[in-house]
């Protein structure tokens, strides 16, 4: 009996025990639960009393970037594209000598930051001054545009038109062509045709006429043998006009006209027309399309620069700019450029054939006497330099058109902290009875003026 009532003792004690044990770590527990929430609840509550500008700690609290400029992304969703255009419509750039300019509207005030490099306006708009007080050799019409190739950022655009004081001659679109298009009608052959530089084509007769007899398939003692890049370079009319009524036809001429961006309206922050192109069922109308010897189609000097950019771009067409960033006010970013790719018009590889016939047109074709020299010449020697001609009179035979579009960019260096520049040219003068300086001699101009500034920037580095 007694070893039962110890047992009993013994069991009861046990779970005595347990209990006690459980009961205070239950205790231990919610005792640390509570200091855990007081504490939580007094940093809470600290916060929460400090004073929004900080003054308690001022001085001592850092800036955070983020909040103090608005991202690219949220600046361009507070102000659009065509809010912009508005804004910016009463601005004159081509008779400006700044790159940043205030603008008072009805409902804001901003300030508008241009991608204007002041260095070269100053310098055409001088150019320009000079021009107008001549009495012989005085263009009818002239205009200037240089544009940054890989990004469509217009660095300088000016220009003036006699009889039309108040336009923008860098955005009208009713020059000739003439053989600028011959970069359509060159790209269309490399891609469709299989043309290569070497390639092998014939022609008789003048190298700047285009008569009907000319555009026949024959070859006799009078026939002249021409690669395609010494066509291209030269500017035979004979042989574009055989490659697009022979070869290319309509269909094809149609579809890299448009691959390029012709008969359309540019929705940039400086709308404007590109070109005209229109065919017709008369195939010798083809010939005069394809080598440009009509004045039916049209181009503006902007686009002008972007078929140029697209060239150098692997076969991207870039959408020009000329705004960079906009403030308002309280001087917050509204609205930051991004770089638009507008179009792809050909394949990187026939971009690649393109420059190499550009470059022909430099070094031996029709700009080489504008550009004597150039290769002793200590800033043009560091680039690569490429371009296309043109001339043709207007319908009435009063104002001789004179083009160049192309492009200058910086050689490979060693350095590789420098950032190769790359521009790209279009330039056209219409002369009238007299004729005065030369579309290519002005960009080689333009070429020396600028990248001899960017060579002393890269000096320093």
């Amino acid at each position: 009996m007694k070893e039962n009532s110890w047992r009993d003792f013994q069991s009861d004690y046990i779970v005595k025990k347990k209990k006690k044990t459980l009961f205070l770590k239950t205790i231990k527990a919610t005792i640390a639960s509570g200091i855990l929430m007081l504490l939580i609840a007094g940093i809470y509550f600290f916060k929460n009393q400090v004073p929004e500008n900080n003054d308690t700690f001022q001085g001592t609290r850092k800036e955070d970037p983020a909040r103090s400029e608005p991202q690219a992304s949220e600046a361009q969703n507070r102000l659009s594209r065509a809010q912009l255009k508005d804004i910016i419509s009463n601005i004159n750039f081509i008779h400006t000598d700044k790159n940043i300019f205030s603008v008072d509207a009805p409902e804001a005030s901003y300030k508008i930051k241009t991608s204007i490099d002041v260095y070269l306006q100053e310098y055409l708009l001088s150019l320009l001054d000079r021009l107008k007080k001549l009495t012989r050799g005085k263009p009818q019409r002239i205009a200037f545009v240089v544009m940054e190739a890989d990004t469509g950022k217009i660095i300088a655009m000016t220009g003036f038109d006699l009889e039309n004081p108040d336009a923008n001659p860098c955005i009208e679109s009713d020059y000739p062509a003439a053989s600028i298009f011959k970069i359509v009608t060159a790209s269309a052959a490399v891609e469709t045709l299989g043309y290569t530089p070497q390639t092998q084509l014939y022609f008789n007769g003048n190298k700047y006429t285009l008569y009907k007899r000319q555009l026949k398939n024959v070859k006799n003692k009078y026939t002249y043998k021409i690669s395609f890049s010494r066509a291209f370079a030269e500017s035979v009319n004979p042989v574009f006009g055989k490659i697009g009524k022979n070869y290319l036809g309509k269909e094809k001429l149609e579809s890299y006209a448009a691959a390029f961006g012709f008969n359309r309206i540019i929705h940039s922050e400086l709308p404007f027309v590109s070109g005209n192109f229109k065919t017709n069922s008369n195939e010798y109308h083809l010939a005069e399309l394809g080598c440009g010897f009509n004045n039916d189609t049209t181009l503006s000097p902007l686009f002008g620069a972007m078929l140029i950019s697209g060239v150098v771009n692997s076969g991207n067409i870039m959408l020009p700019s000329i705004v960079e960033q906009v403030t308002d006010a309280d001087g917050k970013i509204i609205y930051k450029n991004k770089k638009t790719t507008y179009i792809t018009a050909i394949k990187p590889e026939t971009a690649a054939t393109m420059m190499q016939l550009m470059e022909k047109t430099i070094s031996t074709g029709t700009a080489r006497k504008s550009f004597r020299g150039a290769s002793k010449d200590n800033v043009l020697s560091t680039l690569v330099i490429g371009g296309k001609t043109g001339s043709l009179y207007n319908k009435n035979n009063t104002v001789k058109y004179d083009w160049f579009t192309g492009f200058g960019k910086e050689k490979k260096t060693n350095n590789l902290k420098v950032t190769r520049k790359k521009i790209a040219l279009s330039i056209i003068v219409g002369h009238r009875k007299y004729i005065g300086t030369r579309a290519s001699i002005y960009a080689k101009m333009i070429l020396k003026k600028y990248f001899k500034k960017n060579a002393a920037k890269t000096a320093q580095l």
